[in-house]
């Protein structure tokens, strides 16, 4: 997918490069690119920030990506075998006639910077998060977006079995966290460099027997386990009696799979062995994994991972091996919308003011103000509102207590607390108000 400035557009059909005059014309979003906007934005928000939360009580710091890269960069870390790369990328002559492309995934992005400042060279492994939008070029359907928003963590330096359950575990609890229930993980090795090399001459012999289409004969002879991947059903047929790499793992890697899943065992976390298990990118090795949720049908996947021992030599960097996972934001809001379970709090603020008059709206705006700067969510009526209007308006929000100050409580110094839940109210004097919302909140929390 190649872009080019409006200018060149313009130019080639005789245009003027001006931006043209629009009316009479609706916009909407890029075709396969979804708004969140509220209340569902709270839910994306809710579950985005659960999952960096977890993370970084992992002890996760956090890394800023950029949004493009070089595109070779991509192109030898993803692999170019491939959908990814062959078909799926956003790729962009910038004006400089360099070859950017926005990031379809963050591994190869985190290992490039992990490299650049020198992170690898300090205490290893070096534990890093990130979120953010990613971008495929994909036939857009339920799950599947063009735009996609994941939060992912990489732990690179250290090839360690106990760090691959933690990762795991990590993500098992990432889930959990927001409510998720009905999700299953699915779990395999890849095996290693000592044991893929004969497995991949199994494969290939196996696989140059069926009679396969050009584009995925040409890709057995790239790399054969894409092949494993193909989801189409009568390539998946063919594939019934294909040589399992489970079955084919050096003595090293079975007992690397063997620690890994006994520490599973260990933290309780339940898991389902799938020797066909092949993850999208090329370079994963050893512990791969994926969580699957039934209740998103054709695009179940709604997060996974592995190691990826050869990456950052690959990519120029030492020989140092890592661990990661992505996790999909957008899948699991349907995942959860699936199982009628909602993230995050309804409440759009805590307390809403209702202001009656002119000095009430002054008065109230400041102490407004002063219930959000001692960190009380609070928002208020605007517009000269009557009392039904905007207490309409303070139901709409969420609040759990409005406030409302006409002029007669002005006169008097007092503010009405109403409790939107049980619509009992009473006078509480306007100097008070802040300590008595804060005991009420506090309460309603079971904070002492």
């Amino acid at each position: 997918m190649v872009a080019r400035p409006f200018r060149a557009v313009a130019a080639e059909n005789g245009g003027s490069s001006k931006m043209p005059c629009v009316t009479d014309v609706s916009f909407s979003a890029p075709k396969g690119v979804p708004d969140y906007v509220p209340p569902q934005s709270r839910e994306f928000l809710a579950v985005r920030e659960t999952f960096t939360q977890q993370a970084h009580r992992a002890g996760f710091e956090h890394i800023e990506l950029p949004i493009f890269e070089d595109t070779h960069l991509f192109a030898r870390g993803v692999g170019e075998s491939t959908d990814v790369v062959t078909k799926e990328m956003y790729t962009f002559a910038d004006r400089g006639d360099r070859s950017v492309t926005l990031r379809p995934e963050g591994t190869a992005g985190v290992m490039r910077a992990v490299i650049e400042h020198n992170l690898d060279r300090g205490q290893l492994p070096v534990k890093l998060v990130y979120s953010g939008p990613f971008f495929r070029y994909e036939r857009p359907q339920a799950g599947r977006y063009r735009q996609l928003q994941q939060v992912g963590v990489e732990a690179i330096g250290v090839d360690d079995p106990a760090l691959d359950a933690e990762v795991i575990a990590l993500a098992d609890r990432c889930y959990k966290s927001v409510g998720l229930t009905g999700y299953r993980l699915d779990i395999s090795s890849l095996g290693d460099s000592e044991c893929r090399p004969a497995y991949r001459d199994k494969l290939q012999e196996f696989l140059r027997k069926l009679p396969l289409d050009e584009e995925t004969q040409h890709r057995v002879d790239i790399n054969p386990l894409r092949v494993l991947d193909d989801k189409r059903p009568e390539v998946q047929e063919m594939l019934v009696d294909a040589p399992l790499l489970i079955d084919h793992l050096s003595a090293t890697s079975r007992e690397h799979f063997e620690t890994v899943t006994g520490l599973l065992d260990d933290f309780g976390v339940a898991y389902t062995l799938n020797p066909r298990l092949v993850r999208g990118l090329d370079y994963y090795t050893k512990t791969c994994f994926e969580f699957v949720h039934e209740g998103l049908g054709a695009q179940s996947g709604v997060g996974g991972g592995g190691r990826y021992d050869g990456l950052m030599a690959q990519l120029g960097g030492q020989e140092l091996s890592g661990i990661g996972f992505g996790l999909g934001v957008d899948r699991t809001l349907l995942a959860l919308e699936s199982e009628g379970v909602k993230a995050g709090s309804a409440n759009r603020v805590d307390v809403y003011g209702v202001p009656l008059g002119a000095d009430a709206k002054r008065a109230l705006a400041l102490l407004v103000n002063e219930l959000r700067q001692d960190g009380v969510s609070t928002d208020m009526s605007y517009g000269d509102r009557g009392l039904k209007g905007a207490m309409k308006g303070a139901a709409r929000s969420g609040a759990r207590y409005a406030l409302v100050l006409g002029e007669q409580e002005l006169a008097d110094g007092t503010v009405v607390v109403r409790d939107m839940e049980t619509h009992d109210q009473e006078a509480v004097a306007l100097d008070s108000a802040k300590k008595y919302l804060a005991d009420r909140l506090a309460y309603d929390a079971g904070l002492p």
